[in-house]
């Protein structure tokens, strides 16, 4: 018997909250959509995704973006893809992830005070491009931007968070405020303590090496508001991502 659920077994209130159309960082918020559909059990294990046409609609996104978002969450688990007249892509039995049980607990121990972490980096990182952008001068300072990008876009998976790491802290560098680097430093450690509980998404490095490369282009540029807004869709990605697997 085919199985026919998908959006059309959801409330027409939670279809509307979870499939609504996406912003910014679309592949990212395409994964923690579906994801929270997952989690919530509004797809059950066992059951289909909304047909891609039906879903990529609703989200408002290009089917590739869909496909490969869907792909990513196969490699990490979360779906399987079946062929044939009652193929699709379908919500895996047992849930996956108990590699990462650890940092679900702490993500659930933390609370309220997750939703803290990230609005603190995004004041810290989006105020330090901001200001990197307003003061950058030195030809030293900005081949020190040059080579951590050119580092980071070049690094392998193993070496990719750190890499990324020290990039947001260049960043921080450049921008002039002794302590303002620290505070960087210090939320990037306890981010990462998170971060490192989610898998590695292929698309997601791609997307993130793109705005990497435009917001260094807009600190050398000198051009303080696309510097902030730049970050601030960066970290509204990883953000996103944060939500969708740790929730």
């Amino acid at each position: 018997m085919e199985v026919t659920r998908g959006v059309t077994a959801l409330s027409e209130r939670a279809g509307d909250a979870l499939f609504r159309p996406v912003r910014a960082n679309v592949f990212e918020e395409t994964i923690e959509r579906l994801l929270q559909a997952i989690k919530l059990g509004l797809i059950a294990p066992g059951e289909r995704l909304p047909p891609e046409r039906e879903l990529a609609a609703r989200l408002d996104v290009s089917r590739v973006t869909l496909r490969e978002a869907i792909r990513s969450l196969q490699q990490a688990g979360y779906v399987q893809s079946r062929r044939g007249r009652y193929g699709g892509s379908f919500v895996t039995h047992p849930h996956p992830g108990a590699d990462h049980r650890d940092v679900r607990s702490l993500a659930r121990t933390l609370g309220a005070e997750l939703e803290d972490r990230l609005t603190l980096r995004h004041v810290l990182e989006c105020g330090a491009a901001e200001t990197a952008a307003r003061r950058l001068s030195s030809a030293e300072e900005r081949a020190h931007l040059q080579q951590r990008l050119a580092e980071t876009t070049a690094a392998s998976l193993p070496d990719y968070r750190r890499l990324d790491s020290r990039l947001h802290l260049a960043i921080a560098e450049v921008a002039g405020v002794a302590s303002l680097t620290s505070m960087v430093a210090d939320i990037r450690m306890q981010m990462n303590e998170l971060l490192d509980g989610i898998p590695l998404l292929e698309q997601n490095i791609k997307h993130s090496d793109e705005q990497h490369a435009h917001i260094v282009a807009a600190i050398l540029a000198g051009d303080a508001t696309a510097a902030h807004r730049l970050m601030a869709e960066h970290l509204a990605g990883t953000a996103a991502l944060l939500r969708g697997f740790l929730s």
